[in-house]
């Protein structure tokens, strides 16, 4: 315990110093705003081309994204001023926008948006989502195998126009494309000899040219300390902070009262069992987000191999009770369907009943007659309290009305050892999208092709879903055969008892009360960072 306390001590010492430091900085420099921002991993890298993990979340505070979308979720012109397609959608002309340059004065050019695109898919630089923006491209995957160094599909026509081509019709190409996580970077000073991505070319010791509201000033990696101040060559709006600043705080609880006291002002994500009563539900609001926490069976492992097992464990559980058992408070909402957000969610969908005498007659149905007989049931992705709790409330619904004793919880499947690690049937994972499109949603979830299906479902297919879903992809984002078909394709999965749905999550805000217009959109990036401030009136004295 007192090892505990004397690192919580050293932790506060260390955020105290920086916050006084970046105050000090700010006051000399005759005044302004600094946000201090709680970061919950020493992150040795902040390129931009990595696609996921802590830093990624900060992108656009550095980078400006090809386009994006607005908090109403209407697409916006960035460095690119328009994406025009061909009557097919599979070729697409985007325009750059001609004030775009980078922090020192040079202009963002086609090569630059071509050469990060490249670089992206190139294995060697472990972009972790570069399939997602950028799969549907010729030759993309020449590039992932490693055969090729640039796609065939990416032609610079010009200094200003770029030229993509497509291996098949994508009507949201440009929705897919608005987002940080391929934000064009200086490919000149990005490339070593081999074409690979330069080591710590980002670091501001190297002289990084930066395209966003902020650029780093220093980033102290042992430390854990990155300060951004504005971009002076920024070609949008000038910014209302004079300075940011990075801290690296692992600690739950350290970050909760520095965030409390006023020390700190936002944090990375911080996810805790009391963080409303903690820092309040503004702290966690948030628009909802087009991602849900679902529970997945595999169908291929006993005794998920029986439908009927299945159904009988759907029945036991109220949607709402699932919820509250993980969030009390909010701010997250119960999830009926897959889809949610997007236009396309079902209004009509038919949510699976909590019907325990149903239940009973389905187990009683099944191969193995009754709960006791069942093998053991394992969860993962227990990760959590809170999916702990909600774990754990399915499993007494379980006990109580099926008489099923042998359930056993596990954070991940890489904890597994030896037999029990192939004996996994049901998976806590989320599903969602970073377009606001029906279609683009369910075919990373319930297509054969997904990830999901793969892994959490176990090779799960339906010939049908998949028929509906590709079908569906052809059609224009106005065409009303673009939603029904996916909604159709929701509705047969839904009578294959494949999940149990959990909650749909919301973008939390993860600020405090004083840090105004940090909206932030489904790639958790803050929408427009030059609009963000400090009212210091509603600080914590």
């Amino acid at each position: 315990m007192k090892r505990i306390i004397f690192s919580v001590l050293c932790a506060l010492a260390l955020v105290g110093t920086s916050v006084a430091e970046g105050n000090k900085d700010t006051a000399a420099a005759g005044g302004g705003q600094v946000l201090n921002i709680a970061h919950p991993a020493l992150s040795q890298t902040w390129s931009p081309l990595q696609g996921g993990g802590h830093a990624a979340r900060w992108q656009s505070l550095m980078w400006a994204a090809p386009m994006y979308f607005d908090k109403a979720g209407v697409l916006q012109p960035y460095v690119l001023s328009k994406a025009e397609p061909d009557a097919k959608f599979t070729v697409w002309t985007l325009t750059l926008n001609p004030k775009a340059v980078f922090s020192d004065g040079s202009a963002i050019t086609a090569a630059d948006v071509k050469g990060t695109w490249d670089l992206c898919a190139v294995p060697a630089t472990k972009h972790q989502r570069a399939d997602l923006f950028l799969g549907g491209i010729q030759g993309f995957k020449d590039v992932t195998s490693g055969a090729k160094k640039a796609m065939s599909g990416i032609v610079v026509k010009d200094a200003k126009t770029v030229v993509v081509s497509l291996s098949s019709p994508d009507p949201i190409f440009d929705q897919k494309i608005a987002t940080a996580l391929i934000p064009p970077v200086k490919i000149s000073q990005v490339l070593d000899a081999s074409g690979n991505e330069k080591n710590e070319w980002w670091h501001p010791k190297n002289k990084v040219a930066v395209s966003g509201p902020f650029m780093p000033q220093s980033m102290d990696l042992d430390q854990g300390i990155v300060t951004l101040v504005p971009n002076p060559k920024f070609f949008g709006p000038a910014p209302k902070l004079s300075k940011i600043v990075l801290t690296s705080v692992s600690d739950a609880s350290t970050a909760t009262l520095l965030l409390k006291t006023g020390k700190m002002d936002a944090h990375t994500e911080l996810i805790t069992p009391t963080l409303i009563e903690d820092l309040g539900a503004d702290f966690v609001a948030g628009p909802p987000l087009a991602k849900g926490q679902q529970f997945w069976f595999d169908a291929n492992k006993p005794p998920m191999d029986d439908i009927n097992v299945r159904k009988a464990l759907l029945m036991c559980i109220k949607p709402e009770d699932l919820a509250k058992a993980a969030f009390p408070l909010g701010p997250y909402t119960v999830a009926t369907q897959i889809l949610n957000k997007v236009s396309g969610v079902d209004p009509a969908f038919p949510k699976y009943a909590y019907d325990p005498d149903g239940a009973k007659k389905a187990l009683a149905a099944s191969k193995y007659k009754e709960g006791r007989l069942l093998p053991k049931i394992m969860f993962v992705g227990i990760s959590t309290p809170t999916h702990e709790a909600a774990a754990q409330y399915m499993a007494e619904q379980w006990r109580q009305i099926l008489g099923i004793e042998g359930v056993e919880m596990k954070a991940d499947i890489e904890t597994y050892s030896g037999p029990d690690q192939k004996s996994v049937q049901i998976f806590r994972d989320d599903v969602g999208t970073r377009v606001p499109d029906a279609v683009s949603y369910l075919m990373g979830s319930i297509h054969s092709s997904s990830g999901n299906a793969r892994g959490k479902m176990g090779g799960y297919k339906n010939a049908k879903v998949d028929a509906l879903l590709e079908e569906a992809t052809t059609k224009g984002v106005s065409d009303p055969a673009r939603n029904k078909g996916a909604q159709e394709a929701q509705r047969l999965f839904r009578e294959d008892y494949m999940f149990i749905p959990y909650y749909y999550d919301v973008m939390s805000k993860w600020a405090m009360p004083w840090v105004m217009n940090f909206d932030k959109n489904d790639d958790w990036q803050v929408i427009e960072p030059w609009n963000v401030y400090i009212d210091e009136t509603k600080r914590v004295k």
